[in-house]
């Protein structure tokens, strides 16, 4: 078989509405909460270590993570947990 006959899988798009229980948005959400306290925590970080710059970038990015969460739940509206 030659390399010009062989067909390769299409890739798989990603679902924008998840599965049927909601996973994909729910790690979503969870990943954009997890963001903002790593970003949280590297400020704190940064403070600590008298690099008042990085801190002040990283303490005010950390918000803009947990408005994204927010918005992704308002945009979405989530199937209650079990």
């Amino acid at each position: 078989m030659t390399p010009s006959t062989v067909i390769s899988a299409p890739e798989e798009e990603p679902r924008a509405s998840g599965d049927a229980a909601g996973a994909p948005l729910r790690a979503l959400h969870a990943r954009l909460l997890e963001n903002a306290a790593l970003r949280r925590m590297r400020g704190l970080e940064r403070r600590r270590s008298q690099r008042l710059e990085d801190a002040a970038y990283w303490l005010n990015a950390a918000p803009v993570a947990v408005r994204k969460a927010s918005a992704l739940r308002e945009e979405k509206s989530f199937t209650p947990l079990p």
